[in-house]
């Protein structure tokens, strides 16, 4: 199904853009009531001449059907994970690197500083814009049959992962067999045994209701892979100056309020698997780290990546 934004013409004689928004997440997910919020921000901030409407739960396509609909102009607005970016804006792959970040306050500085404005502007030159990053927490591994406390416990095991590179290293140096599966295809999948798990962040793995066949969720907490929401830059191009700012303050509104909703989400996520017979394990994560130094090791040889995973690292 292809949408396109269109101009409405108004009874004041002003001309009302309807900007339509495609994402996979269910309706109750943090990162949609975000966007229920930014659209009546936006109105509100536009005085009518913007408005935003959305198509959640995968109705206009998966992520990367999404991104694809955006470069041809036949969808405005997305939300993706960094991981599936990256197939269309190669230097995001950075930030989906294993262990990169300390911890939370970490992430967030970089995703707010000069280096997450930076990987944001890089999908332009493939027609997409950057607009901002919403929490997506921290991924982890689920299972059906057997719990993980150690990387050992990966050894030959099909674990689904997005269509990312990183992902699929990640999941070969913890010794699994990574399995590209599309998100909305996964619950299927884990039911008729094609892979043995995930991983992913407690909201997606309680709202999904995979913890209806995974039960067990190791909290290794390997990557702190961000959401990130983006335009198509014939959107972009076709706004005035004053509506882009409008559009800039309706995201940014919205990236804060889900942040908040995320703390709460994450916290109540965790309490409603356990509750329905999930054993949540905490491993010591050193081991998991070291398994995946070795993808360190490799962009050692691309000066450029090396440049930007130091930076990273070194912002206090």
């Amino acid at each position: 199904m292809l949408v396109t934004g269109a101009l409405v013409g108004c009874s004041q004689g002003k001309q009302h853009r309807v900007i339509k928004l495609g994402h996979g997440l269910d309706v109750n997910h943090s990162v949609h009531k975000a966007m229920v919020k930014m659209g009546e921000d936006l109105e509100e901030i536009s005085g009518g001449e913007l408005t935003l409407e959305i198509y959640p739960s995968q109705q206009l396509g998966t992520e990367r059907e999404c991104l694809e609909l955006l470069q041809i102009g036949s969808l405005d607005m997305t939300k993706v994970s960094v991981g599936v970016l990256e197939n269309f804006a190669p230097k995001l792959r950075v930030l989906g690197l294993p262990f990169l970040f300390r911890d939370k306050e970490h992430c967030f500085k970089v995703l707010d500083g000069p280096i997450g404005q930076q990987l944001l502007n890089e999908g332009e030159k493939y027609w997409l814009k950057g607009l901002g990053y919403y929490d997506a927490g921290s991924r982890s591994f689920y299972t059906m049959t057997k719990p993980v406390n150690t990387p050992e416990d990966l050894n030959g095991m099909k674990i689904r992962v997005m269509e990312s590179v990183t992902a699929m290293d990640m999941v070969r140096n913890f010794g699994g067999s990574p399995t590209p599966i599309s998100w909305g295809e996964l619950y299927t999948a884990l039911q008729q045994g094609v892979v043995d798990g995930a991983e992913n962040n407690p909201p997606s793995f309680y709202l999904s209701r995979h913890y209806e066949v995974c039960k067990y969720y190791s909290l290794d907490e390997h990557t702190m892979l961000p959401d990130v929401l983006v335009a198509g830059t014939q959107l972009w191009e076709s706004l005035s100056e004053q509506q882009r700012k409008w559009l800039s303050e309706a995201v940014n509104r919205s990236v804060s309020y889900q942040r908040k909703l995320w703390a709460e989400s994450e916290k109540e996520a965790l309490e409603a698997v356990q509750a329905a017979g999930v054993e949540v394990i905490r491993p010591d994560k050193e081991p998991f780290a070291e398994k995946v130094a070795p993808i360190f090791e490799a962009y050692k040889e691309d000066a450029e990546m090396n440049q930007l995973i130091e930076s990273i690292k070194n912002t206090r």
